[in-house]
């Protein structure tokens, strides 16, 4: 059994990339964390980029949050912080690239928003993951490639994956370790294990009731396949100690949050949540899908980004939910991200062409039936005081969804866009009285 180690002890981190997205990244990573739990090994996970689903696997994976790193929307300091809370007191912490490797945006100040990018500033090895099917001796080039493309990105070594028989593992394995990279093991190809995916990614961690058989045959396949006593060695790096000492990446909207919580709104960042207990505010949960109200002595209510599409009917009808909310913003602000946004809408469009009313606290409605994907880094400028900050505030995020707006109502505007080359996308959102939402979600303010 591997021990947590000693309360002080410098965490490693060891970075888990692969040249682009659908390589098996989420399903190596599970795997890891499953097995080193198994044998008692403290180890926790975090996430490169915005992404909201593949954290709550691993939260349920290694028992513990997982927080979300980005060098582009995270000032260096509120990084190191969320790094320094998600690895204390434990002997391991893996990151899970979103992408490739080397994937993301670059600002003036270089701050990229990829894998890599954590990789060198922190001084954490990468674990390359390949996905070899219809090759073998070519996954070397790759490897090469990888290996040399950064000077401050250390690829420490490689776990092939979908791999098809013993030769094909023999071909790949050693034409790498010819190039001096060390192959850490080979996963077959197994169609019998797989996350199920919806549009925005995969389903929900919450609404996968098959997820613990899922892990334990994940820990088995890398017990199996898997040089884990490498792969944990390999681990290396620093980690900031500090993980307190500065303002939250949002200001809290109250003392006392309300908080959509259910299968329809759950996307809201751990940091997010942190910094707020950290400034003194109380979280209070409730359930819309449940017809749930606000909580009467809470002085905020915000609205989560989540699948609000997917349950149109059960909220039009949720009746006692809908009208304390209403009430609720009568006297005290409520705010709505993406899909909480949609929410406060007049109507929602679901997939078969179904309108169904919502809120109706803000004047614009949105379809899912006639969807186009946006997805991107984005830099708000506040056009208003409220919630989220002071006017003329700069925020950093993300939008994805799939959802459009099909009218745009007559609210004043929230934020002024940018996309994460400085292009400008014009005015987004709405904002009425003490309501407010829009489709971008908020990571951090740019002034710390």
């Amino acid at each position: 059994m591997n021990p947590p180690p000693p309360h002080g002890a410098a965490p490693r981190g060891l970075v888990v990339g692969a040249p682009r997205s659908g390589s098996g990244k989420s399903t190596l990573t599970l795997a890891l964390l499953a097995a080193f739990r198994r044998r008692g090994l403290a180890v926790a996970a975090a996430k490169s980029g915005p992404d909201y689903i593949d954290p709550a696997f691993h939260e349920v994976a290694c028992a513990r949050p997982s927080p979300n790193l980005d060098s582009w929307a995270m000032p260096p300091a509120l990084l190191g912080a969320v790094a320094a809370g998600a690895a204390r007191d434990q002997a391991l912490l893996l990151v899970e690239s979103a992408m490739g490797l080397f994937d993301g945006a670059g600002d003036e100040a270089g701050r990229q928003g990829s894998a890599a990018d954590l990789a060198a500033r922190f001084g954490w090895p990468v674990l390359l993951l390949l996905d070899v099917s219809g090759q073998s001796q070519s996954a070397a080039a790759m490897a090469r490639g990888f290996a040399s493309h950064h000077p401050g990105v250390r690829v420490a070594g490689v776990v092939l994956n979908r791999v098809a028989s013993e030769r094909h593992r023999a071909g790949a394995t050693e034409a790498i370790a010819a190039t001096g990279l060390p192959v850490w093991g080979a996963l077959p190809r197994d169609t019998g294990i797989t996350l199920p995916e919806r549009h925005l990614g995969l389903v929900q961690a919450r609404e996968l009731g098959t997820l613990p058989d899922l892990l334990t045959r994940l820990a088995e396949l890398a017990e199996a396949h898997l040089d884990l006593n490498a792969i944990l060695e390999a681990g290396g790096g620093t980690v900031p100690a500090t993980t307190t000492g500065r303002a939250p990446a949002l200001p809290p909207p109250g003392q006392r949050i309300a908080i959509a919580e259910d299968a329809a709104f759950s996307f809201l960042y751990p940091h997010l949540l942190a910094g707020w207990r950290q400034a003194g505010a109380e979280i209070h949960r409730f359930s819309p899908l449940a017809d749930e109200v606000p909580p009467e002595h809470c002085d905020a209510c915000w609205l989560p980004g989540g699948y609000p599409e997917l349950h149109a009917a059960r909220l039009a009808s949720a009746g006692r939910f809908l009208a304390g909310l209403r009430r609720f913003a009568e006297t005290r602000p409520v705010h709505g991200e993406c899909g909480g946004f949609m929410l406060l809408g007049q109507e929602l469009e679901d997939a078969e062409g179904t309108r169904h009313a919502m809120a109706g606290l803000l004047g614009h409605e949105t379809s899912f039936a006639r969807r186009k994907m946006n997805l991107g880094y984005r830099e708000a400028v506040l056009l208003a005081d409220g919630v989220m900050g002071r006017a003329g505030q700069v925020l950093r995020g993300h939008e994805f969804h799939y959802a459009r707006l099909t009218k745009s109502g007559r609210d004043a505007p929230l934020a002024e866009l940018r996309d994460a080359r400085g292009t400008v996308l014009g005015p987004a959102g709405g904002r009425r009285g003490q309501v407010s939402g829009s489709f971008f979600h908020a990571i951090a303010r740019q002034d710390g």
